[in-house]
């Protein structure tokens, strides 16, 4: 069983930078893809980003550029590096964590990954 609890969560002004990280433990974390997803408030969660076990990473079109994903398997972490935010990036972020089998299409829908985290409050004023 992996556990995965995210931090770095917070209130920023628009164009500002967070940084945010998810620690696993439990599981063989370099044997697991790492993914980002966000639920805003009335709305669907959504994918935001993903490393593969390779360290192959995608991203949404409305974060590519703006937004970093890395992992540390040394530390058992994932983090998401935020850049240039924008007030429609207020959500909840989730870590999540999938071992495989998966394809690449896979990656990018919620139901495809096996462990979540509790979710970090992200909060961009305009």
């Amino acid at each position: 069983q992996v556990q995965l609890v995210e931090s770095g969560g917070g209130l920023v002004q628009a164009g500002g930078s967070l940084r945010l990280s998810c620690a696993a433990s439990g599981g063989t974390f370099s044997s697991y893809a790492m993914a980002w997803f966000r639920q805003a408030p009335g709305k669907e969660r959504e994918f935001v980003s993903v490393i593969s076990r390779s360290g192959s990473t995608y991203y949404s079109d409305s974060v590519k550029v703006r937004f970093t994903i890395s992992r540390d398997n040394a530390k058992n972490t994932v983090y998401l590096q935020m850049n240039s935010l924008k007030s429609e990036d207020t959500a909840v972020y989730y870590c999540a964590a999938v071992r495989g089998p998966y394809t690449p299409a896979q990656l990018l829908r919620a139901r495809t990954y096996d462990y979540w985290g509790q979710g970090t409050q992200v909060s961009v004023s305009s």
